[in-house]
Parts: C-alpha cells; sequence; structure tokens
C-alpha cells in the first residue's frame, strides 16, 4: 500500500481496513494515519529509510525522528542513502542500533557518454538551453537545475517558445508528480526541467539527453546527473552549460572523472525555427485501479474492431482513481470517440486529451 501526501486521504483509509504487508509512504503522511490511528505499526518487522540524504533535505528530519514513537524497539532497521554526510550518520544513530554498514562504489567513468562542455553568460542561460535543444532536437532530455527557482524560470520560458515541458521539484503534490513523470515517460512531454533532489529515483527507458542548466555543486552530483542516459548499452548525450564563475566545477568533474573537457562555442540557430511536436499525447480517463481497470482492457477497448491500430497506442499507466495512456497524436480524436462509444468492460469512463 501506498501512502504519499498530496493524494486524498479517503482511499488510503479504505484500503488501510484491509492490513497490507508492506507499507510505502512520505514521512509526514505516515505520521498523519499514525497519530489518528489509521497506521498500526504494532507488528512491524522491518523499517527502512529510503534516499536518507534527500528526506533530509526536504525537511523530513522531525517527522521521522515522531515516527519511531510508534514502532516496536524490537526490529531491523535499514538505511540507505547516496551519500553518507553528518546528518545521515546522525538518522543512523536515532534508528539503527551498531548497524553493519555496506559501501558500493560506482565507476567515476561514464564511457558511453559524450560530455560537450558550453561556456555561458549566467543571464542567457535558458537562450542557450532554448539554443542546444534546437540544435540537438533531442527525443527526450532531463534538464538539471540547482533550485526551484531556476526550474520554474526555465519552464516558464521554454513553454513560451513552444517546447514540450514540464518541471519536477520538491513543491509539487504527488498527484501534480505522478502526471508529469507520466507524460515524461510516454513521451507527450519529452522534456523535464528537474532539480536533483526531485529527480533521485528517476530512471526513464532510452533517455537521449542531459542538460545541465547549472553545474552541479560536486563531481559525484554531476555523475549521478548525467548517468540518466547512456544506459543499457545505449550511447548517451551530456550538455553542461558552465559561467566562468564555475570553472571550478569543472576542473574538479574533469579530474573526478579523468577526462579532457570538450568544449564548443554555443550553437547558433535560427529562433524561428519550429518546434516540432511530440508524436504522442496523453488521454486521461476517469477509472483506475479501484474501478479494476487494467491495462489490457483500455488496449482492448481503443483497439477492437473498428478501433485505433495497436501501433499508435503508447504506454499505459494505471492509479487508483485514473488511468493514462499515450495514443499517436493524429488518433487521438479517433480514441476519444472510441471510449465514448464503447466504453471500457461494457462501462462508460470520462476522457480527454491533456493539454
Amino acid at each position: 500500500l501506498t501512502l504519499c501526501g498530496g493524494m486524498a486521504m479517503g482511499p488510503q483509509l479504505n484500503s488501510l481496513e484491509f492490513g497490507a504487508q508492506v507499507v510505502v509512504g512520505t514521512p509526514g503522511r505516515v505520521l498523519k494515519h499514525l497519530k489518528q490511528g489509521s497506521l498500526s505499526l504494532t507488528g512491524l518487522k522491518t523499517l527502512v529509510l529510503d534516499e536518507a540524504d534527500p528526506l533530509l533535505d526536504m525537511g523530513f528530519h522531525a517527522s521521522m525522528v515522531e515516527v519511531l514513537e510508534f514502532v516496536p524497539v524490537k526490529r531491523q532497521t535499514l538505511l540507505f542513502s547516496a551519500t553518507y554526510s553528518e546528518e545521515v550518520r546522525a538518522l543512523s544513530g536515532r534508528f539503527q542500533s551498531n548497524p553493519v554498514e555496506v559501501t558500493v562504489v560506482s565507476e567515476a567513468t561514464v564511457s558511453p557518454i559524450e560530455q560537450i562542455f558550453f561556456e555561458v553568460d549566467p543571464k542567457a542561460r535558458v537562450a542557450a538551453v532554448a539554443a542546444l535543444l534546437r540544435r540537438y532536437q533531442p527525443e527526450s532530455a532531463v534538464l538539471f537545475c540547482n533550485t526551484k527557482q531556476r526550474c520554474e524560470e526555465v519552464l516558464t520560458e521554454l513553454r513560451a517558445q513552444g517546447f514540450p515541458v514540464s518541471a519536477l521539484h520538491g513543491d509539487l503534490e504527488q498527484r501534480d508528480r505522478d502526471l508529469v513523470l507520466v507524460q515524461f515517460a510516454n513521451r507527450s512531454r519529452p522534456l523535464l526541467v528537474a532539480t536533483d533532489v526531485a529527480a533521485r529515483g528517476l530512471d526513464v527507458k532510452d533517455l537521449a539527453a542531459v542538460i545541465n542548466v547549472e553545474m552541479a555543486f560536486d563531481p559525484e552530483t554531476h555523475v549521478h546527473r548525467i548517468g540518466r542516459t547512456g544506459r543499457a548499452g545505449q550511447t548517451g548525450l551530456a550538455l553542461s552549460l558552465c559561467a566562468a564563475s564555475e570553472s571550478h566545477r569543472s576542473l574538479a568533474i574533469a579530474e573526478y572523472q579523468d577526462l579532457t573537457p570538450v568544449w564548443q562555442d554555443l550553437p547558433t540557430v535560427n529562433v524561428l525555427t519550429k518546434i516540432p511536436a511530440p508524436r504522442r499525447v496523453t488521454m486521461q480517463i476517469n477509472g483506475g485501479r479501484k474501478d479494476k481497470l487494467r491495462p489490457g482492457d483500455i488496449l482492448g477497448a481503443l483497439t477492437g474492431e473498428g478501433g485505433v491500430p495497436g501501433a499508435q497506442v503508447g504506454k499505459i499507466d494505471i492509479f487508483d482513481l485514473h488511468s493514462y495512456v499515450a495514443v499517436d497524436r493524429e488518433v487521438a480524436p479517433a480514441a476519444l470517440r472510441r471510449l465514448a462509444e464503447a466504453g471500457v468492460k461494457g462501462r462508460n469512463f470520462k476522457a480527454r486529451v491533456l493539454a
């Protein structure tokens, strides 16, 4: 069972009545259920603190400590963290007793990824990002920023220019985060502006490129960012914008990865060049797991006799109350008519194409 903030309490309360073997949740929402008695952890065997470092960055320390009041003293506690700062060590001391420490050392070099660095005027970062997108035209890309404010700035300006982009940062409600990730993964919004904290655990198949709108504060984070592309034997592209004041960061990255940085001039492109629309759009269906819908049901409803070709239906995602399906742009009107006329599993569900 998933217990996340930003989602309605009602469905969670209904599900908790049936119990659960595994609960995955955000600290704030888990604590809320514990305090009102809708969740009991008296039989807890294993407590897992995943992504401990970003949890601390997002201000969840107090909530996690409060959770301690509701868990049995006798339990196994597992803590996972990409970094092991003094703050994470202190958190371990609160939750764990003489833990065994396991460290996994990753390779510093990322060979399948072509890295190119560009010197940029700090006041012209967004214009530089737009120029890179027009020049390279990646099928999908993550644009990394160091702050939520920069994310919103990049999002606003790129959308004004017609780029199919969304933003992912810590201020998003869970339902909005889910929708952003759905549209990014199914390529109806193939450009994603994100902070490092929000993008933790983001794993998208065949990501074409990573653009560092701002240089990461440390080489390890840089490698973590660019490692989202060039996976599973694929080649990747990493484009990094570096202001003069950030030159020490590029030097640290070069030393850390034992590479000679490739520097190029920013491309000169025609800003009137039309931005190609994504091949697919996302349809939202007002029915989900609570209605016992499965991906096969939706695919069958769309592609049955007289329906749209199966090759023009993409990724299908099912949530508790809604479902999302990617379809080729040109067949979207026909897909909507098909659902309105035939329904899904003999039932009518409202559907619309998301802007």
